[in-house]
């Protein structure tokens, strides 16, 4: 019985609740229709506007701020590539390779601590700041549907008071259900009538926090990066002058496709001398005086040199294929406005519904925004590769994506 008993009051709630929306339906059609009046709150209006500016800017700002951080990490795997590239082609003998790598340490030390301090004092502060919005727009939601329950109760007690027969026991019942949507109308805008300006104007300080404490990380971390940089400076200075020379001499060298001897022969010089294998000197001294021999010959062009004729074709070959290949950017496999293909080189997760999800490997086929006006900084419109030679359909498959998770391949 207690079963039943249990059944019973949940199908007489869904009941209420399903005559509530038919009477809100019914009250909402008749004020727009211009047969009952609607409730209005100027103010509260202006109110609910800023909200949904304040809400707007702020999820922006958060998208914005999560770009910006991805931006810093893979900024911080260039440099420790770069760091570790320095230390791998630093010689065990030579002097200052400890301070070198104790150096690249610091370096990289220095990335991961700027990336989480964004992360503690500005990206979870901007995460707790846009928190307190969903439950306010429910809210106000409601508030709206139990102004209209209020409208209603009123137009119902209303109609029973002008009525030619009275009856005064549906009149008290009207007026008591009037009082009740009233007092829970009214309970609703009160507290949202306070919130509203209050949060509002919160949205000054909370900026001024976010961008202060972005840009009092971002001189720290700068100053910080700037000792690490004139330590090393200063290492590779030592290294310079501990050589012993400031001059370094880079002969060309035959490739391993280089013609057999007799089958090309290298073109002559324009001036007829003997053709003879180039040197190429880089001199940090100064540039010598009218009249004495130059440090450093290099070439205008690769047919006005005495470069061997197998480093001129391969030049010409380059340049060449450089053209031809440019030419296949209009195949009809390809989506319509092609530009050109970028390779994902971190994943990436889609934060939006019009943003890629990329792996690392992903080849994208960018295209053109169809309004320009819409592209951001750092973002790039484009469909997945794989996704593009299933479908075949750009409105399914596009989205944007932030250029720097990608290289350029073509």
């Amino acid at each position: 019985m207690a079963e039943m008993g249990s059944k019973g009051v949940t199908a007489g709630k869904i009941a209420s609740n399903v005559q509530k929306k038919l009477t809100r339906a019914q009250e909402k059609v008749l004020q727009k229709l211009g047969k009952a009046d609607e409730t209005k709150d100027e103010q509260f209006e202006q109110c609910v506007q800023n909200f949904n500016k304040q809400l707007t800017e702020g999820t922006r700002l958060q998208k914005d701020l999560r770009t910006y951080l991805a931006s810093v990490k893979a900024m911080h795997e260039a440099s420790k590539k770069l760091s570790e590239c320095l230390q791998e082609v630093y010689e065990p003998e030579w002097p200052g390779r400890d301070e070198a790598n104790k150096i690249a340490e610091n370096n990289d030390l220095l990335w991961m601590d700027y990336h989480q301090k964004l992360v503690d004092q500005a990206l979870l502060t901007m995460d707790t700041y846009l928190g307190q919005f969903p439950d306010i727009k429910s809210r106000i939601a409601k508030r709206g549907r139990k102004l209209v329950d209020y409208d209603s109760a009123r137009h119902h007690y209303e109609s029973l008071q002008t009525a030619k027969k009275k009856d005064e026991a549906k009149i008290a019942k009207a007026e008591e259900e009037l009082i009740k949507a009233q007092k829970v109308f009214e309970e609703m805008n009160v507290d949202l009538q306070e919130e509203l300006p209050s949060l509002w104007n919160s949205r000054v300080g909370f900026y001024v926090n976010t961008f202060q404490s972005i840009a009092g990380l971002e001189e720290n971390f700068h100053k910080e990066m700037s000792k690490l940089n004139q330590n090393l400076n200063d290492v590779l200075v030592s290294l310079e002058k501990q050589h012993g020379s400031n001059t370094f001499t880079v002969k060309a060298q035959p490739s391993d496709s280089a013609p057999e001897k007799g089958n090309k022969s290298p073109s002559p010089p324009p001036d007829g001398s003997p053709a003879a294998t180039p040197e190429i000197r880089v001199n940090h001294e100064p540039e010598p005086a009218s009249g004495a021999s130059p440090g450093a010959t290099i070439p205008k062009s690769p047919s006005q040199s005495s470069l061997p004729a197998v480093v001129v074709e391969t030049f010409s070959a380059t340049v060449n294929g450089a053209v031809e290949g440019s030419a296949g950017t209009g195949r009809l496999d390809l989506p319509p406005g092609f530009m050109f293909k970028v390779q994902a080189q971190h994943d990436y997760t889609a934060t939006d519904t019009d943003e890629l999800q990329l792996k690392a490997g992903d080849v994208v086929l960018v295209i053109p925004f169809q309004n320009p006006e819409e592209q951001d900084e750092g973002w790039l419109m484009g469909v997945k590769e794989s996704d593009w030679n299933q479908h075949k359909e750009l409105e399914k498959c596009r989205g944007v994506f932030p250029e720097n998770f990608t290289e350029r391949v073509q």
